[in-house]
């Protein structure tokens, strides 16, 4: 069960001091949008490239932005340790898994909440990780979907049936109040932002949230 705060939530100008209060991450969860795949605007490149140099936590790189085949490798060659393309607005996705996988980082396949998993059955294999957004992308701090549980039960049935070792990551809306519901669906991967950046102690925070998903789990 793994915890990756997302810095969308936190106070943008010193990005270094928001993520070293979080060190019981296992992921720093960087949301990038272009305001054309989303209708927001966040940070790019350079400044994923800059925080690299401040942290040792392993940087999740979500790209909600159109030309993800072009962006997505350069996220890989600045040393992000995993990189998330959206299948909608990817053109080759299964070359682009494998282009980043050569680049030595985790590949990682999102979809919308109202994009099904089971067009892409085929081809979960070709990645590291399937994101499942738990809200529409674009803002942080909205609530969690529950309708996307069932999809969540489906994506963990098809990731069992490769054998293979493919988490499954969730987005939105994370919260003490919903992340078992999320772990007992199947998710082991979980992106929370506003439960973690506004909790009095967010990397207390953290470790509360991973023990409530690994608890949901056991049960």
């Amino acid at each position: 069960m793994k915890i990756t705060p997302s810095i969308l939530n936190a106070d943008l100008a010193d990005l270094a001091g928001e993520v070293a209060r979080v060190p019981s991450s296992d992921m720093i969860h960087f949301d990038v949008m272009d305001n054309h795949f989303v209708p927001n605007l966040t940070v790019g490149l350079p400044v994923v490239e800059s925080l690299k140099k401040h942290t040792k936590i392993p940087i999740d790189v979500h790209l909600m932005i159109e030309n993800a085949d072009t962006w997505a490798p350069k996220y890989a060659e600045v040393g992000c340790e995993s990189v998330t393309f959206h299948v909608e607005a990817a053109k080759a996705p299964i070359r682009l898994a494998r282009e980043l996988r050569k680049l030595g980082t985790r590949a990682s396949m999102a979809l919308k909440p109202a994009t099904p998993i089971e067009p892409y059955a085929d081809i979960i294999s070709e990645f590291d990780m399937l994101l499942l957004m738990t809200v529409e992308p674009g803002f942080g701090g909205q609530s969690f979907l529950d309708s996307v549980l069932p999809k969540i039960r489906r994506t963990r049935e098809l990731v069992q049936g490769t054998g293979q070792e493919i988490w499954i990551q969730v987005d939105g809306g994370i919260s003490v109040d919903t992340i078992e519901r999320a772990a007992e669906a199947g998710a082991d991967v979980f992106v929370a932002g506003t439960a973690v950046y506004r909790a009095e102690n967010p990397d207390q925070m953290v470790n509360d949230l991973r023990d409530l998903a690994i608890s949901a789990c056991n049960h």
